[in-house]
């Protein structure tokens, strides 16, 4: 079969021809509808060889939907042609967090080699995918699997986020979200159907703010050094109840601090590195800061759920498997509207 694999460190991903899987005792067999292309790629392909985590080759995609095409022993509950998602933070199924349906925060991953697929694990951008249990594998029930892939990650991600928040977003509270790209767009929309609150988006390019008023953002502002004070503007110079930031680089991550509110959340969501120290006179009064990792089961059996009634749709580019690499590059230029989707056997 076919799938995207990064070989070497610091080169583009490549095409290539792997043998294909076949499954064990308790695995299922997927034949790729749609993945998703992920920043959380590109931060992996510039990881420097003594940080480099895993092993290579890698097969990328950490969002993946399909067809079920062949099961292993053992398996049950699930048949051959079952339309379904990719749960991507697998765990171990018996810790205290697993047990829980919170195998995003599995306590014995790293323990027993545990990896998501695309991040360690063989990933979804290929023509097939072994998947190691059903339990990760969600029902799409009539979803398109090109538009709710995307969902697995870009929708779980923000939902998780945004869900903890949801008690102080009332009405006339604002929400921030930093970034309306890939995730950030589908935060907007989350904000929209959960909560009363106003939301704000923020980012550096005109295309992402037009996008971001496209799906229900009350106020989209440029994101530079003058936007906590217009965020504190808007809000009678209180402050947000709530800021999303899906960039996480230093810059981002300083001004969410600067226009939180007195017992505000900020969340930090974006892998870029940025921090942001808490303590009395770095931030309002009472502010919690926290990052998250993707979300639980449940959660996304709940995000796909909003997607069917229609509460949340991603924007999305579709691309051939043979495509795949340049996808990469117009994500890594900020060319993506929405998400990049992959159609390994379209």
């Amino acid at each position: 079969m076919k799938a995207v694999q990064y070989r070497e460190i610091g080169a583009a991903p490549e095409v290539v021809t792997v043998p294909d899987p076949e499954p064990g005792p308790g695995q299922v067999l997927l034949k790729v509808s749609a993945a998703g292309v992920c920043h959380s790629d590109i931060a992996v392909m510039e990881w420097p060889a003594e940080n480099f985590p895993y092993r290579l080759p890698l097969t990328l995609g950490h969002e993946g939907a399909g067809v079920v095409a062949a099961i292993g022993a053992g398996v049950t509950g699930i048949f051959e042609g079952d339309p379904v998602a990719v749960y991507g933070p697998q765990g171990c199924g018996r810790c205290a967090k697993c047990s829980q349906g919170k195998e995003n925060y599995c306590t014995r991953a790293a323990e027993l080699g545990i990896f998501p697929p695309g991040l360690g694990a063989p990933g979804a951008i290929a023509e097939y995918l072994l998947v190691d249990d059903a339990r990760f594998l969600v029902p799409l029930h009539g979803l398109d699997p090109v538009t709710s892939v995307p969902l697995t990650d870009a929708g779980l991600t923000p939902y998780h986020a945004i869900k903890r928040s949801l008690p102080k977003l009332v009405p006339g509270s604002t929400a921030v979200v930093i970034g309306s790209g890939g995730l950030g767009h589908v935060a907007i929309q989350l904000l929209r159907a959960l909560s009363p609150a106003r939301v704000v988006a923020l980012d550096v390019a005109e295309p992402k703010l037009e996008l971001a008023r496209s799906v229900g953002a009350h106020e989209a502002l440029l994101s530079d050094d003058r936007a906590p004070g217009k965020v504190r503007e808007l809000t009678g110079g209180l402050g947000a109840e709530a800021v999303f930031d899906f960039v996480g680089a230093q810059p981002t991550v300083t001004a969410a601090g600067a226009m939180a509110a007195v017992e505000a959340d900020v969340t930090i969501v974006g892998i870029a590195g940025g921090a942001l120290p808490v303590g009395i006179g770095t931030t309002a009064f009472e502010v919690t800061v926290s990052a998250p990792y993707w979300g639980s089961r449940a959660e996304l059996v709940e995000v796909l759920d909003l997607a069917r009634a229609g509460a949340i749709e991603v924007a999305v580019e579709t691309y051939g498997l043979d495509e795949a690499p340049w996808a990469y590059e117009r994500l890594h230029r900020g060319q993506v509207q929405g998400r990049a989707v992959i159609l390994p056997n379209g």
